[in-house]
């Protein structure tokens, strides 16, 4: 096989044998037409009864209790496969409003991480006004077209937040979620360009396509052609990571993960997310 030719039926079959059944459905739903209710009911074994996700619907934290971590996966999930789903959304903002500061933010994960195996990078303390998770939330509530309270002091927050660095590649992800949903298309591009020109001066940004280590790519930071921070990437830098993303099919047709996760349950699951989220991506950028 070429190196740069992905085998979707290689794929496919490595989601069928060994990706969880949420993962299955979101690959059913891209790729096959499947219905968004498998989805749905996929995702609610994450649910809790307090309106929140959890459960290691992240696999690397595998405390059952909720926490923002969860609902933003959840509720990206639930963007990617283009369901709206009112009810379930104010149920989130009704859980993220019990456990937010009170100017908005929510932090990332909760004092139960400490109580359940976890990945060795999520031991150690976070940075008291990060917005991530915070302006991820923002945006992916936003595209489920709610309004609520706690969703109107969050965004306040963001704002305000976003006058100032952010120091890690993964709050700029956070924050083009929250800009690709904004009311105002043209004021948010300003902002968005902004920040994600400057994203390789933030931890954690992996500019060199060719690089084994972990970190937050371009092509995560613009998953689609449209993606509103598009002109921040030249083509040649876009082209190389999706080349780069494409040579990493492995032999039993899923790609592998770059950290080391809690258990094996953990990676299996994680390299069932991250094969899906490969053929997503290069499905949008029409390579397969």
């Amino acid at each position: 096989m070429n190196k740069h030719e992905v085998s979707i039926e290689r794929a496919a079959d490595f989601l069928w044998r060994s990706a969880r059944l949420l993962e299955r459905a979101m690959f059913a739903r891209e790729f096959l037409g499947g219905p968004p209710g498998a989805v749905i009911n996929a995702l609610m074994a994450y649910r809790n009864t307090d309106g929140g996700f959890g459960n290691a619907l992240e696999p690397d934290v595998r405390a059952p209790g909720s926490m923002p971590l969860h609902c933003e996966l959840a509720l990206c999930l639930m963007c990617e496969a283009d369901i709206r789903d009112p009810r379930l959304a104010m149920g989130v903002c009704d859980y993220l409003a019990s456990v937010a500061e009170p100017s908005g933010r929510v932090e990332i994960v909760s004092e139960q991480l400490n109580l359940y195996p976890r990945a060795a990078h999520w031991t150690g303390s976070f940075a008291p006004d990060s917005p991530n998770p915070t302006a991820g939330l923002v945006g992916m509530l936003r595209f489920q077209a709610i309004e609520h309270p706690w969703l109107s002091r969050a965004t306040r927050w963001c704002e305000q937040r976003f006058t100032r660095p952010l120091d890690d590649a993964h709050e700029v992800l956070c924050v083009m979620r929250f800009f690709e949903h904004a009311n105002d298309r043209k004021s948010a591009q300003e902002a968005a360009l902004r920040i994600a020109s400057a994203v390789g001066r933030a931890r954690l940004f992996r500019a060199e396509a060719s690089s084994s280590e972990y970190g937050v790519t371009p092509l995560q930071i613009c998953p689609t052609r449209g993606s509103i921070a598009r002109p921040a990437f030249a083509d040649v830098v876009l082209n190389a990571h999706l080349d780069a993303l494409a040579a990493g099919q492995q032999e039993d047709g899923g790609w592998p993960i770059t950290w080391a996760p809690p258990s094996q349950a953990a990676e299996c699951e994680w390299r069932g997310r991250i094969t899906y989220e490969a053929l997503r991506l290069l499905h949008s950028w029409e390579r397969i």
